[in-house]
């Protein structure tokens, strides 16, 4: 194996030779996520490389995380270092989610991951609505739903604009609002905060504010890395939804990536159920991710199911009672929301 350690700028014109490597194992992410208690560490071999991210228990312990990883090919010559370096850094347990749709190949199941245990419940979501971006926009028009393509014109007609903006107070206040409205976790605003402050910089971010005569109506957060977009923040306020804002904010989050090379638009998110179970029930479903799914289904993509998460447990004892103490954690979280 090559040099593992590699500094940042190292790193990502690493990540340059695989156009469709995901955002989250660039050193971007890493550097996002440093202030809220991980760290990183990296490993390549000759055709493949992994960022994985680190979590410090007690007892000089950790969890390792590798999200949206391996990038590249033939990762059975990388698996073996990875686990070496989680060994190393006391690891209780690996999980691994790779950047694949199902069905995964064979020679994965049988061989890369054949040691490890295939967990459903993954961190980041597993089904989506992806964009392909490669067609022009009146055939991306096109190909979203009559009402899609109607709300959109209507927020337009209406006078709304979107704008580029660095209103992060804004936004996040917007976003109280939202999470309250429709019953989702929201995180401190330095998080959001430093999300931004990391990738926009970078170009690989905006913040895209829709407003009428100046008032914010709704903001969207959009990530671009090479050959993909991502959708990931949105909020809107209570009073202006009938104007449409959102709708508007989408068209222009896809044709802002789409201008800086971007392939597809990742919607980022709905329900984790088979396409024939979402069709079916999404006019009589508004809980959890079910009312994003019929606003999201609108824009003219695919859905998509990413791999499962692959865990590999190092130390059982203490992986069990991580497993009851995240339980007890979310049983706390529920009761009080």
């Amino acid at each position: 194996m090559r040099r593992a350690y590699l500094e940042d700028a190292e790193w990502d014109e690493l990540l340059e030779s695989f156009p469709q490597a995901h955002l989250l194992q660039t050193a971007g992410w890493a550097e996002f996520k440093a202030p809220f208690g991980w760290s990183s560490a990296r490993v390549r071999s000759a055709n493949a490389c992994a960022q994985i991210l680190f979590r410090s228990l007690p007892l000089g312990l950790s969890i390792a995380y590798l999200p949206k990883g391996p990038v590249g090919e033939n990762w059975e010559e990388l698996i073996p270092h990875i686990e070496r370096l989680c060994r190393a850094r006391k690891a209780v347990f690996l999980q691994v989610e790779p950047d694949l749709t199902e069905p995964l190949p064979a020679e994965l199941l049988q061989g890369v991951f054949a040691d490890f245990k295939r967990e459903e419940h993954t961190i980041q979501p597993r089904r989506t609505i992806l964009v392909n971006l490669e067609r022009t926009e009146e055939e991306l028009l096109a190909a979203m739903k009559q009402k899609t393509r109607y709300n959109i014109r209507l927020a337009e007609k209406k006078g709304v604009q979107v704008r580029q903006s660095s209103d992060l107070r804004g936004f996040y206040r917007m976003m109280q609002t939202t999470a309250k409205r429709d019953g989702f976790a929201l995180h401190d605003f330095s998080y959001y905060q430093h999300v931004f402050q990391v990738f926009e910089p970078r170009g690989k971010c905006a913040l895209l504010e829709a407003h009428l005569d100046n008032q914010p109506l709704a903001y969207l957060m959009v990530f671009l890395h090479r050959e993909r977009s991502w959708y990931f923040y949105g909020a809107s306020d209570d009073e202006s939804r009938n104007l449409m804002p959102t709708y508007l904010l989408q068209w222009e989050a896809m044709r802002w990536a789409k201008a800086r090379g971007a392939a597809s638009y990742d919607l980022w998110g709905i329900p984790d159920e088979d396409e024939e179970v979402l069709e079916r029930d999404f006019t009589s479903r508004s809980d959890g991710l079910w009312g994003v799914y019929r606003f999201k289904r609108g824009f003219g993509g695919v859905v998509a199911c990413s791999a499962p998460a692959f865990i590999k447990v190092y130390r059982p004892l203490i992986y069990k009672a991580y497993q009851i103490y995240r339980a007890q954690k979310q049983a706390g979280l529920d009761a009080a929301s």
